[in-house]
């Protein structure tokens, strides 16, 4: 399954810098609102050492990777839900995305223009916050006056429950409360879908910070975890500067500036971290000689439904799953001695590793699968 999620910010805070540190891209990014006015499109590929070791061991012909699309949207100022500046496109591209990843400017620089002429996080988190849900708000208030009176004569059950479930949300977002943080049950939720509310989608924030403000306290950092903190968000600090200057440095040299600031990780590879648990997302993978794969699925999805997501014939047909986990073939250490004893795959068998699984089946973060299917 692709994933996509939209750099979001106000104007002028490091959203483009930031896209093009990730994608490796070199789209314009500038010291003044607006520098973005179309949508940017960058796809990065998933860093999983999981498949590296698989491409060690079973040296296939192909290796493929997850992939990650970055959607750098133009920058939103208040106003947006009613057209101001460039909101309403901005609004409709931002509908397309899994998750939004708010870039927040958490740093004092005279020399980079704030659209509102003052730093503060909470202010600019809260514009954005309030226009996405006012589009939200426009888009119930239409709808419900249009079924409204079908519901009261027809008393159609699909559609009271979705005009209850409206009603919900209305209320909610009046109270400024984000639909993704209202109790909704899988009905509800499947009865509103066909919207794509903005305020349904998670938020990751991104702490743009100094590159002196690494691993120290900074009281903007501070404030913004405390309000992600009760809307159930996730916070990311992030030194945008930083970023930049690691975009087109070899890995190997990469891992050392990180070393050097006392870093683990880059942005990018916190970034992936965060959206697949906010999203509830893992991965399986295929192998075998000619191509080594991984895929992105949702957890809670059946061995038939993620045989779905390579061919829609394979769910179809779907008869079986020969299935065995990734830490099952890293408990020998013969796999990296011999890797054609794992490529026969007798040995795993031996030891009871290989399981038949059936359709409904859960897959497992990790697992290694072959589908079994008749059409």
């Amino acid at each position: 399954m692709s994933l996509k999620a939209g750099i979001v910010g106000l104007p002028n805070v490091g959203k483009s810098t930031l896209f093009n540190a990730i994608t490796k891209q070199n789209i314009l990014s500038a010291n003044y609102p607006f520098a973005t006015i179309e949508p940017n499109l960058g796809t990065v590929f998933v860093n999983d050492k999981r498949l590296e070791k698989l491409n060690e061991i079973f040296k296939p012909k192909s290796l493929v990777p997850t992939s990650y699309e970055f959607i750098d949207i133009a920058g939103l100022v208040k106003g947006a839900a009613d057209g101001e500046g460039l909101g309403n496109k901005f609004l409709s591209h931002i509908r397309e995305v899994d998750a939004i990843c708010e870039v927040v400017r958490c740093f004092e620089d005279n020399n980079i223009i704030h659209v509102n002429s003052i730093v503060n996080p909470l202010s600019d988190v809260e514009i954005i916050n309030l226009e996405l849900s006012l589009a939200d708000l426009a888009i119930i208030t239409n709808r419900l006056s249009k079924i409204s009176k079908k519901v009261k004569t027809e008393k159609n059950k699909s559609d009271l429950l979705e005009y209850e479930t409206l009603i919900k949300c209305e209320e909610n977002l009046k109270n400024n409360i984000s639909i993704r943080n209202i109790s909704l049950t899988e009905e509800e939720k499947l009865a509103i879908k066909s919207y794509n509310f903005l305020t349904m989608k998670p938020i990751i924030y991104l702490a743009n910070i100094k590159e002196e403000d690494i691993n120290a306290d900074n009281i903007y950092v501070k404030q913004l975890k405390e309000y992600a903190e009760k809307e159930n968000s996730t916070v990311i600090e992030v030194c945008v500067k930083l970023e930049e200057e690691l975009k087109d440095l070899e890995e190997n040299e990469k891992e050392e500036m990180l070393l050097a600031v006392n870093m683990k990780k880059s942005a990018l590879d916190n970034l992936i971290i965060s959206t697949y648990e906010i999203l509830n997302l893992a991965t399986f993978f295929t192998v075998g000689k000619d191509e080594v794969k991984a895929w992105t699925y949702k957890k809670g999805m059946t061995a038939k439904e993620c045989a779905g997501l390579i061919h829609s014939d394979i769910q179809k047909g779907f008869i079986k799953a020969e299935i065995y986990n990734y830490k099952d073939l890293m408990e020998y250490p013969e796999v990296s001695i011999n890797p054609l004893i794992v490529n026969d795959e007798n040995m795993l068998k031996e030891k009871g590793k290989i399981r038949i699984e059936g359709k409904d089946y859960i897959m497992q973060d990790g697992d290694i699968c072959f589908f079994k299917f008749n059409v």
